[in-house]
């Protein structure tokens, strides 16, 4: 059983007593109890993935993958924590074995070269550039993160998760994930002022041209 992933506006999300009923109708091979709740998580899940392995045909595969395992097996859902945390879990398990075989040129550079080249702070360029670019600078500078600090800033700022459920995930202390949301927002930060100055640069360039 394969489902293509689609584009939507995000549905309700469900609680577990909810998860649990379609759970126990999909143990019985009900294919509308499994497109329900394809429908309800595939979105998190299929942007979870991509925001990981930065692939969209990796990210469908990964998706498919992780649903089906649940089809195949869903009384392994025992309740302990929310759903989308234990599905998110088994999605993570699969993109890293698909991380890692991917081709040493295919992994992120350090967001460190473009950090150091960073001046002193500058809030109102930070503003000014959130105002001209805010979605295309953050996508960028979150993709020049390590994984741990992408990861943990996507499930905190995208998916919502709190502290406990992405220590959780992630499998390490909650002390720890708040080190890394703290690293990694001062990196976007100074990856973000980065890329002002150098738009800043390039129409000063433009301008002396023009003249």
């Amino acid at each position: 059983m394969r489902y293509r992933h689609c584009h939507r506006t995000a549905t309700a999300r469900m609680d577990n007593d909810e998860v649990n009923q379609l759970l126990v109708r999909i143990g019985r091979e009900d294919q509308a109890a499994f497109r329900q709740l394809y429908k309800a998580f595939s979105q998190r899940v299929y942007a979870y993935v991509l925001n990981m392995l930065n692939d969209h045909a990796r990210a469908e595969e990964v998706l498919v993958d992780t649903l089906y395992e649940v089809w195949r097996h869903p009384e392994r859902f025992r309740g302990d924590s929310q759903f989308s945390t234990w599905l998110i879990g088994i999605a993570r398990r699969k993109a890293l074995m698909v991380y890692r075989a991917r081709r040493p040129d295919e992994v992120h550079a350090d967001l460190d070269d473009i950090a150091e080249t960073t001046a002193s702070d500058t809030p109102d360029g930070y503003a000014e550039l959130a105002g001209k670019q805010r979605r295309e600078g953050v996508q960028h500078c979150m993709g020049k993160l390590s994984d741990e600090h992408r990861e943990c800033m996507h499930l905190v700022f995208y998916e919502g998760m709190g502290l406990a459920e992405v220590a959780e995930i992630q499998n390490c202390p909650e002390g720890t994930v708040k080190t890394r949301l703290f690293h990694a927002r001062q990196k976007i930060k100074k990856c973000l002022e980065s890329l002002l100055r150098s738009e800043g640069s390039t129409a000063s360039a433009k301008g002396a041209l023009a003249s």
